[in-house]
């Protein structure tokens, strides 16, 4: 009796949720894999055009290649860069020093600041003309650069803004840093272990479960880079086309050029390949984090 009542509460508690799901989640994406297979603009009845839009976007559309590339190239610079920096970040300001909390405070603080607002300060910092990185660099005699505006320093440029959001992940990397056990360290300087020797060997083990969590939220999230872009290149997607991101273009097919037929098909792709990617990942990375047993 007492199970039965129990699993009414559970269901009316989440409830809400399932229909929330439904309605704002599973039904769109139903919809929106229905209006793949169609000319759809958004206006009017839709017409089936089976795989006409998948076809288009690998064998007639250089813009699709062009953004998947530019896309990847910014995963595959800008995840690693941030794990490493919120990694290391963590470490400096786990230690129990006078202020601790004010710094951590103070790196954590950029992450939640808006992204069109930081975008902007950004685009004042690398601003060719008066911005502040072009003149620490003739400060220094070194020269300077058009950032933003140059097409083979933009993507690299978009990736350094997306540093200044470590402040979230390294939140996290705190977390699991400080469930590292005491009684390791002692044990590894009884044997006479060096600082390096107890870092690589008991914090980033114990720790790889968090540092596997922050993959693939960042693998998942830079896949979906679109607001940095957007801002910095007023909507075109330039210089060129160098900023033109996967998920820009399939904004601008879907709700600019009103081609939601194809649009659908794109974010479909985008899909498919954050599914197959994050198999990838663990699959092959997975296999090497190290989870400790509840024995």
């Amino acid at each position: 009796m007492l199970s039965k009542k129990r699993n009414k509460l559970f269901y009316l508690f989440t409830f809400p949720w399932i229909i929330g799901f439904l309605l704002l989640t599973a039904g769109p994406m139903v919809y929106s894999l229905y209006l793949s297979f169609t000319n759809s603009s958004g206006f009017g009845t839709p017409e089936f055009v089976g795989l006409d839009n998948y076809k288009q976007m690998f064998s007639d559309d250089p813009l699709f290649w062009k953004s998947l590339g530019n896309t990847i190239f910014y995963t595959l610079l800008s995840v690693p860069l941030s794990l490493v920096t919120g990694y290391l970040l963590a470490v400096l300001l786990n230690t129990k020093v006078k202020f601790m909390g004010v710094f951590r405070t103070i790196f954590y603080l950029p992450s939640i600041v808006p992204t069109v607002a930081t975008s902007l300060l950004w685009m004042l910092i690398f601003q060719p003309n008066f911005g502040i990185a072009n003149a620490i660099l003739d400060f220094f005699n070194l020269p300077t650069s058009m950032w933003l505006l140059s097409e083979q320093m933009v993507k690299p440029t978009l990736i350094i803004m997306s540093l200044w959001g470590v402040g979230g992940g390294m939140v996290i990397y705190l977390a699991g840093l400080q469930e590292v056990p005491t009684s390791l360290y002692e044990a590894a300087e009884i044997d006479g272990a060096s600082s390096w020797h107890k870092f690589w060997n008991i914090t980033v083990p114990i720790t790889s479960p968090v540092i596997f969590f922050q993959l693939i939220m960042g693998l998942i999230g830079s896949l979906q880079v679109f607001t940095q872009a957007y801002v910095v290149s007023g909507g075109s997607g330039g210089p060129n086309y160098q900023s033109m991101f996967f998920v820009f273009y399939l904004y601008q097919q879907g709700f600019q050029f009103f081609n939601q037929g194809y649009g659908s098909a794109l974010a479909w792709m985008l899909f498919i390949l954050v599914l197959i990617l994050t198999a990838f990942v663990f699959k092959f990375i997975g296999k090497q984090v190290y989870y400790e047993s509840g024995d």
